[in-house]
């Protein structure tokens, strides 16, 4: 009886366990493995991965050991087999060759750079085989996860012949985090890195972290705050900051630190900072060695100076340059490089914000030192949902320039909103400045190519946290993988990479891409109609940044108060930057300032970013500004609604812990934009005096209601 009945038990675990492995998307699962998921092929996708990665030869360094098993775990994954490990080549294995280790690989390595690598299915021995080859190891490493990526995507894998080298040298994570743990515009969790526990206890999270960014070709963390702690420099905090990269090293990525102007005088009682200053200069050279000792690879420094309240060397009357080529003789000796933030605005200057760091920065073209990158935001303002491209590229031929984009999303929404970035990279990098004529593309500037710089870099400021998720939401994964994969290759679209991410992230079935893509695709474009439509700019609550606020007015500097952006009164609304305002299209290329100088050939999504025109100004459509105005929020509001009608088709293909996650915030985010609409319709309409055009719903509260709205401890923000 008893036999019967253990039986009958073992024979019901069985089914459940063979149900549940036949649907495996009923299986909750909860984003931790991002895009490196490795979820079960269909019969088909596995018979052709398989058939393709019989085996693994290759590789005995500390990288090349994590090459293979990467392919090992990926491979096992997606197709259930365990691959083995052979030292000879056998038909339909995976060779991994690095010229470092061996004089010839099989197939050429020249011109791919540290980092680059060529994969190509070809006859090695008598039999066929796919060959992965770099100059480097991690140039494999790059290769191992380019061909786990065609694998998950569906690609053919039988007659692979590519070579990738990436375009941009630096491409590096910016951690806004502090050394308490809180993550400053942080909107998913804590900061990933334990500083208390730090260096003796070394989480697996980190080694996660460094094969999700290694997998994309980011090669540099910057560890801390830009709004530093000069305690980052202390001894202590050395040592935790080497524990990170040994772990880092073998992925090819290396670590970075902010550091704070002021550091040589709370550390070691210097009375000053002035980079002119030979005590200053000897600080800093003996702090670099200290460095160095403990993190042989340490990239280098990233500053934040003269900028929000932050000291600089303007504090000693002395220039950006001055204080950038100080600390660059620092760690020159090293290898080492510097990477100035032209970030910069003064409380005491009138002058137009959107102007300052050009003014700041074009008079010192030439003046830094060849281990010097100046890194400028993309926009002149501070990453919001639209921005012009900043008017320092193509301004600085004489100067290295590398972009700062931000992945996380302060201005778009934070966590919960899905306003996919891709696009607003691909925009910004195709922006032609006209500085050397047409084609002169911000691509170009930050790749060197343009004006033949060696040293080239773009930065994203991370959106990374301890949630399980890694980025407060799903979608919000999609921004961390656009970022990697277009400081890679600048030349890639947000479309491309969007189908790469949902086809790895969700499944590889076009049923499932196509509509997440659309949705992808449009996201950002109905965030700027929601937010901020045809031009206009930091409309959002003070501070927190937060939800709208376009009557703010009474803060204590000008340039804080959403007012200062908007210009809105009677007449009209509008920034007036053309050469008969406040003269910002002067600071771009006369071909493009003249275009810019008139608004009917401005395009129509920056035109209250360079003009104040009338409410009654016709647009293109030939409605008027201020109707224009209103359907542009309509617009927002609905293709939110759509996106989430489109979302709830796919609950079928979509696990449900993750499909729940998603719908819950594009609920948030329907009710916020419609928020949104209201409060600025609300607004502009105390403003303008004028009716809503017919089919435009009124606000649902008269606006003393929006304004008396508060959020005290909105995420994100130091307090």
């Amino acid at each position: 009886m008893f036999a019967r009945l253990f039986c009958w038990i073992m024979a019901s675990i069985l089914l459940i366990g063979a149900l549940l492995i036949g649907a495996p998307r009923a299986l909750a699962e909860d984003g931790y493995d991002l895009w490196l998921r490795n979820a079960p092929a269909d019969a088909a996708g596995a018979q052709r991965i398989g058939a393709n990665a019989r085996s693994i030869a290759g590789g005995a360094s500390p990288t090349l050991m994590i090459a293979r098993q990467e392919l090992q775990r990926g491979i096992a994954g997606l197709t259930g087999a365990t691959v083995p490990l052979t030292a000879t080549v056998q038909q339909g294995a995976i060779l991994l060759q690095s010229a470092a280790q061996q004089d010839k690989p099989s197939v050429p390595t020249d011109g791919l750079g540290p980092d680059g690598y060529a994969i190509r299915t070809m006859t090695v021995a008598g039999k066929p085989v796919t060959v992965i080859a770099g100059t480097t190891d991690v140039g494999v490493l790059h290769g191992v996860y380019a061909w786990l990526r065609l694998a998950r995507t569906g690609a053919a894998l039988d007659r692979i012949d590519m070579r990738s080298a990436p375009r941009i040298g630096l491409r590096l994570l910016n951690h806004w985090d502090n050394l308490d743990g809180t993550v400053e515009r942080g909107y998913a969790g804590q900061s990933i890195w334990d500083w208390w526990r730090l260096p003796d206890y070394k989480g697996p999270r980190y080694t996660d972290y460094a094969r999700a960014n290694a997998s994309l070709g980011i090669n540099g963390t910057v560890l801390n705050n830009v709004n530093a702690k000069s305690d980052s420099l202390t001894a202590a905090y050395i040592a935790k900051a080497a524990a990170l990269a040994d772990l880092f090293r073998p992925y090819g990525i290396k670590v970075y630190l902010s550091v704070k102007w002021t550091a040589p005088m709370e550390l070691d009682g210097l009375k000053s900072a002035d980079p002119l200053d030979p005590a200053v200069a000897a600080w800093w050279r003996a702090k670099a060695d200290e460095i160095y000792k403990a993190i042989p690879d340490f990239g280098g420094f990233l500053v934040k100076a003269n900028s929000e309240g932050q000291p600089g060397p303007q504090d000693y009357k002395r220039t950006h340059a001055d204080g950038a080529n100080m600390l660059a003789a620092a760690v020159k000796p090293h290898g080492g490089i510097v990477m100035w933030r032209a970030f910069v605005y003064a409380h005491d200057n009138p002058d137009d914000r959107a102007k300052q760091a050009y003014s700041d920065f074009k008079p010192l073209d030439g003046q830094f030192a060849d281990n010097v990158i100046v890194q400028v935001k993309n926009g002149a303002i501070d990453f919001q949902p639209r921005e012009p491209f900043h008017p320092l590229f193509g301004a600085m031929p004489k100067t290295p320039l590398m972009m700062e984009f931000q992945i996380t999303k302060e201005y778009l929404g934070q966590s919960t909103h899905l306003t996919y970035l891709g696009t607003l990279f691909e925009e910004t990098l195709k922006s032609d400045t006209l500085a050397r004529g047409k084609g002169s593309t911000v691509a170009k500037v930050i790749d060197g190519s343009l004006e033949g710089h060696k040293l080239t870099g773009i930065a994203g400021v991370a959106n990374i946290g301890v949630d399980r998720d890694w980025s407060g939401s799903i979608f919000n994964q999609a921004d961390w993988y656009a970022f990697g994969r277009m400081a890679w290759d600048t030349d890639l679209t947000a479309e491309a990479v969007a189908r790469e991410w949902a086809a790895q992230t969700f499944s590889p079935d076009p049923r499932v891409v196509a509509p997440i893509v659309a949705m992808m695709m449009g996201s950002r474009e109905a965030a700027v109609d929601y937010m901020t439509p045809l031009g206009l700019a930091h409309i959002m609550g003070t501070g927190h940044h937060y939800g709208p606020a376009p009557w703010v007015s009474e803060l204590a500097r000008p340039e804080w108060n959403p007012v200062y952006y908007h210009k809105a009164d009677k007449q009209g609304i509008g920034f007036d930057r053309t050469r008969t305002g406040s003269n910002a299209t002067g600071q771009y290329a006369p071909a493009l300032a003249k275009l810019l100088d008139n608004p009917k050939t401005t395009p129509e999504r920056e035109l209250l970013w360079f003009h104040h025109l009338p409410w009654d100004y016709r647009l293109q459509s030939g409605e008027t500004l201020w109707d224009g105005l209103i359907h542009n929020y309509d617009r927002g509001v609905e293709t939110v609604a759509a996106m989430q009608r489109d979302w709830a088709k796919l609950k079928p293909q979509v696990d449900a812990e993750r499909f729940a996650q998603v719908e819950t915030f594009l609920a948030i985010q329907h009710r916020e934009a419609i928020w949104w609409r209201d409060a600025c319709i609300a607004y502009f309409q105390s403003v303008s005096g004028r009716p809503l055009p017919a089919g435009s719903a009124a606000p649902a509260h008269p606006l003393d209601w929006y304004k008396a709205l508060s959020f005290p401890y909105a995420p994100g923000h130091p307090k």
